[in-house]
């Protein structure tokens, strides 16, 4: 019998699944990505995986995949791999960044293809699993997250906000909406740029953007416009020099028309189309999981991809 595992630890908590001789079990949840002074507590995590594995009557599976969100910025990849390897005493072990399951996933194969990813943050990786790893924003609510749902709720308070001011361009249905969800503006400014959960709390206001946008707001449908260039640009971006590469885009955010309108139409100008996704990251990681126990390798790269007992 053949038992392999997927592992996906991302800010809203560790999943993970056990596959035997192809049939995949339900998902089991542990606890968030710990983030602590010298940053991901990767012990801490595996040590949750394997407690979930101990229920699952599981020992020493012959493939576990791991994704990581933070793997590039929070954590050493050479560390992570030891951690994962010693705790879940896979016979083969791969740690990979959640960009690359996400890819996996969105594409339900290891081919070439782009995928952008619009939640409460948004990124875009493309690869070709050889020559080609390509990310593209990801850098947080304050520099980038190009038409995230935190880009879309700041722009939609700042758009509040110049209705407040009486100056050009503002939406005083937003900041009537928005006062409504955060209170009083003048607390907006603490709370969306030094709070512990701004970029939440600025995600938290784009339902309101999209919504007003469907409802006939100008200011909101240009907002939502702007949200949908941005993550079109970015997947194109990821995709770039792929010889006929799968295009996809997943996220919450493409539930708003508005958005998902304008991203298709970048997209459709340079003679393409976008695909819907075929799962997730959790899949992502299974499917590579899988392929590290038939084929005992996965494509590596120094900052993606690192695999043990290959």
């Amino acid at each position: 019998m053949s038992t392999v595992v997927a592992v996906d630890v991302g800010g809203s908590g560790l999943r993970l699944v056990v596959q035997r001789d192809g049939v995949a079990g339900d998902p089991r949840r542990g606890v968030g990505a710990r983030v602590g002074a010298s940053g991901l507590d990767v012990a801490a995590l595996a040590a949750d995986a394997r407690t979930l594995l101990d229920a699952e009557g599981v020992d020493a599976p012959d493939a576990v995949c791991w994704s990581m969100r933070g793997l590039l910025f929070l954590a050493e990849p050479a560390e992570v791999l030891r951690s994962v390897a010693a705790a879940l005493r896979g016979r083969r072990t791969a740690v990979v960044s959640d960009a690359v399951a996400n890819l996996v996933g969105a594409l339900g194969a290891v081919e070439p293809g782009a995928v952008v990813a619009a939640g409460t943050g948004a990124v875009a990786f493309g690869s070709d699993f050889g020559e080609h790893w390509t990310r593209v924003d990801g850098w947080g609510h304050v520099l980038g997250d190009r038409g995230s749902a935190a880009w879309v709720g700041l722009e939609g308070l700042r758009a509040a906000l110049r209705a407040r001011d009486g100056v050009g361009a503002g939406s005083p249905g937003l900041l009537a909406d928005a006062e409504g969800l955060l209170g009083p503006c003048e607390t907006w400014p603490r709370r969306v740029m030094t709070g512990a959960d701004a970029p939440e709390a600025l995600a938290s206001v784009a339902p309101l953007v999209t919504a007003a946008a469907e409802a006939g707001d100008d200011v909101a449908a240009g907002v939502c416009a702007a949200a949908g260039r941005a993550l079109g640009e970015s997947l194109l971006a990821a995709a770039a020099g792929l010889a006929d590469p799968r295009l996809v885009a997943t996220g919450g955010l493409l539930s708003a028309s508005a958005v998902r309108r304008e991203l298709e139409a970048v997209v459709a100008g340079v003679g393409a189309r976008v695909e819907p996704a075929v799962g997730g990251a959790l899949d992502g990681a299974l499917l590579l999981a899988a392929r590290l126990d038939a084929d005992g390798a996965l494509p590596g790269h120094p900052r993606y991809v690192h695999v043990a007992g290959a």
